[in-house]
């Protein structure tokens, strides 16, 4: 089937309705949802029921990348960094040095059992040396699995964060690939430059966000979270411009900013939740759609031995080595070995060879995918499963609690008061946004000239406003009463 512009809409929508469909039911059945949408694809392609011709790797490329930034912008905002500062050091370390060593030990693999030249083998390696974000949260949030000691933290933290890495490696071996006159030494500027720009340019465009944001008096709330687009893709683009990396910045800038105060984040953090589900619905929709199943098959017997190589032997290898100077118990590092999903983040990257135009792109492209697959089927499948065998999981009765505990956050507050914001406050003339007032605590409502408003970030404080104040106890009240008061609270 030829897609035109009369039928694109309908084939779109009904599309994304039967992903969203089948993702539900997938839930209930334990099967990773990435299939699903992938295998929805794939029906639809050009070898499918449908029969739509897609076969544009630059498109899926632009695809991927806009989807990735979506994904990445949205989990870099969910990060708490009181959550996440405990286990920042292992963290960091898996998501760079892991990814490294994963690449090295499955490209020597590549290697020695093909006859890929050592530069297209570490190439190979370093596309799928990341795990999926995509995957790892949709898997663990579906079987709303609880474990022990920040170990979901570490996990949702490596997984959000090592794909820069790994797009660094695969630009700096495709250099190497396409120019064979150059050596290693001469691309290590490049790989420096890459990850000091990005992390820069990503904590600096994080603090320029949050002052565009609280400072632009759009006057309407839905504004904001197109601004926060705009700034998204000013983040990615810039710095990608002056020769940084822009996943790792996009990814800086929205933990930074996602741990601030600003107008309407509510709105604009649940505008980016949807659009993160989009972006991985269309995004696996489209990698379906451009691969052909007839090419995968001849390569599913070297795509298994790799595959088996990189579950049991090179992710376990680069996690022990990684966390050799971390006080963890064993089965925790066994866990974290075993939960290495790869999703559609190497199938993007593996779209990078077959626009340079290399040998045996096609090749590399098939491998990956099918890497991918059997990654998430085989790993996906028993998360839980080995959760329980390793002790790692929290018990029934905990893991209900910490459920309930997580949705009813924002709510349940066990002291209220009314407060009279005198003419004489800091507060007046404020935004509730500037007064950063404590996180455990929410202004309901304020009184104001016998009229009742529902505050929000840029909700300006007057005199003689009363503010109905919810928190989590009496000392919480304390604090907010100290911030209207003071500038040195606020």
């Amino acid at each position: 089937m030829i897609v035109t512009i009369e039928n694109i809409l309908l084939i779109g929508s009904l599309l994304l309705f039967v992903s969203i469909i089948a993702g539900k039911t997938s839930y209930r059945f334990g099967v990773p949802i990435l299939l699903l949408f992938l295998a929805i694809g794939m029906l639809a392609g050009s070898e499918g029921i449908i029969g739509i011709r897609f076969s544009d790797p630059k498109i899926a490329q632009f695809i991927g990348i806009v989807s990735l930034n979506f994904i990445l912008f949205s989990g870099g905002l969910d990060t708490n960094w009181k959550t996440v500062k405990p286990i920042i050091r292992q963290g960091v370390v898996l998501s760079t040095l892991g990814v490294l060593l994963t690449a090295l030990s499955l490209g020597t693999f590549v290697w020695l059992i093909t006859d890929f030249t050592i530069y297209e083998s570490m190439l190979l390696g370093s596309i799928v040396s990341s795990t999926d974000a995509a995957a790892v949260f949709s898997i663990l949030r579906s079987k709303s699995l609880a474990l022990k000691a920040n170990l979901r933290s570490t996990l949702e933290m490596e997984s959000g964060s090592n794909d820069p890495m790994a797009y660094v490696l695969v630009i700096v071996f495709l250099t190497l690939v396409v120019n064979q006159d150059q050596s290693i030494a001469t691309v290590i500027p490049m790989f420096l430059q890459q990850m000091v720009v990005g992390g820069l340019a990503g904590y600096g465009f994080g603090r320029l966000s949050k002052f565009v944001i609280n400072k632009s008096n759009l006057g309407f709330e839905g504004l904001y979270p197109v601004l926060s687009i705009a700034l998204m893709f000013i983040i990615f683009s810039a710095t990608d411009f002056v020769g940084g990396n822009g996943f790792l910045a996009i990814y800086i800038s929205a933990v930074y900013l996602g741990n601030q105060d600003l107008i309407h984040k509510k709105a604009i953090m649940k505008m980016y939740d949807g659009l993160a589900w989009l972006m991985q619905i269309v995004l696996f929709l489209t990698l379906g759609l451009l691969v052909y199943p007839s090419e995968v098959v001849p390569f599913m017997g070297l795509g298994l031995l790799i595959s088996v190589f990189l579950i049991v032997v090179a992710r376990p290898v680069s996690v022990f080595l990684s966390l050799v100077f971390f006080r963890m118990k064993l089965r925790r590092r066994v866990y974290i070995s075993w939960v290495g999903l790869r999703g559609a983040v190497p199938i993007v990257f593996a779209t990078y060879p077959l626009l340079a135009g290399i040998d045996k792109a096609h090749m590399i492209f098939n491998i990956v995918f099918f890497i991918s697959v059997t990654s998430v089927l085989i790993q996906g499948t028993t998360l839980s499963i080995f959760a329980k065998w390793l002790h790692v999981a929290l018990p029934e009765r905990v893991k209900q609690v910490t459920d309930v505990d997580k949705f009813m956050t924002d709510y349940p507050k066990t002291a209220m008061k009314e407060i009279e914001v005198t003419p004489g406050c800091y507060a007046v003339n404020k935004k509730i946004v500037d007064l950063h007032f404590p996180k455990n605590t929410i202004i309901a409502i304020i009184k104001r000239n016998g009229k009742f408003l529902t505050p929000g970030g840029s909700t300006v404080i007057e005199a003689n406003d009363k503010l109905v104040v919810l928190a989590d106890n009496p000392e919480g009240i304390e604090k907010v009463r100290e911030c209207l008061v003071s500038e040195g609270a606020a």
